[in-house]
């Protein structure tokens, strides 16, 4: 008979990393800040087609930014000890995201490549992705969003390593200011044995393909 999987708390439980939608603002509160944006581009937030505008503003920001309402940490503590001795990189790519960029609010739109190589645990993949999708969720740059995944299934999972790579176009690039369209933008983060093995970094790169060439 086959033992079942059992399943290992790597990290107390920790507090969530931010207040529901906005801290100490209330849902008026941000409706009103959207009426005020509407009369400030020069509609009437009072004219029928923009009646329920601010209310749907306010959901939509409730959706974007779900991240900061949950404890990316807390997805990694439930991990797997009987994998038969499997010791080799567990990669899953092409994680599609959208998060938006700090400084404008805008969409930054691409795909994570997640990899990890075990220490006697695995996770379930489907962790890898939420947890790309947590960070994701919040006002973001990119580079940070990658070192944030990275690091943190590096410090919770604590295995030989980890790599991200993430792709991505920026809308505040795109649509405003320079506008160049078809600008894709490539960030990597390496720990462990991927940033000291040549050859383990080259297995990864090889496995996800050039980003460069990938659509999103």
């Amino acid at each position: 008979m086959t033992k079942p999987e059992t399943d290992t708390e790597l990290t107390p439980k920790e507090p969530l990393q931010g207040e529901a939608h906005g801290g100490t603002a209330t849902r008026e509160q941000a409706e009103a800040a959207v009426r005020t944006l509407m009369e400030w581009i020069g509609e009437n937030p009072n004219r029928e087609g923009l009646l329920g505008t601010p209310g749907r503003v306010a959901r939509a920001y409730q959706e974007l930014f779900s991240g900061y309402n949950e404890d990316p940490k807390e997805i990694l503590r439930r991990t797997f000890e009987e994998v038969e001795g499997y010791d080799e990189m567990v990669v899953l790519r092409d994680i599609r995201f959208e998060s938006h960029c700090e400084h404008h609010i805008l969409p930054i739109i691409g795909r994570a490549h997640v990899a990890y190589l075990p220490s006697h645990r695995v996770i379930g993949i489907s962790k890898l992705a939420r947890i790309v999708d947590i960070y994701a969720r919040r006002l973001q740059i990119q580079e940070k969003l990658t070192v944030q995944i990275a690091d943190t299934i590096d410090e919770v999972l604590r295995p030989k390593g980890v790599a991200v790579v993430v792709q991505a176009s920026h809308e505040c690039m795109t649509t405003r200011g320079v506008h160049k369209s078809g600008v894709s933008m490539v960030t990597s983060r390496m720990t462990g044995d991927f940033r000291s093995d040549a050859s383990t970094r080259r297995e990864f790169l090889n496995i996800i393909g050039n980003p460069a060439t990938r659509d999103m």
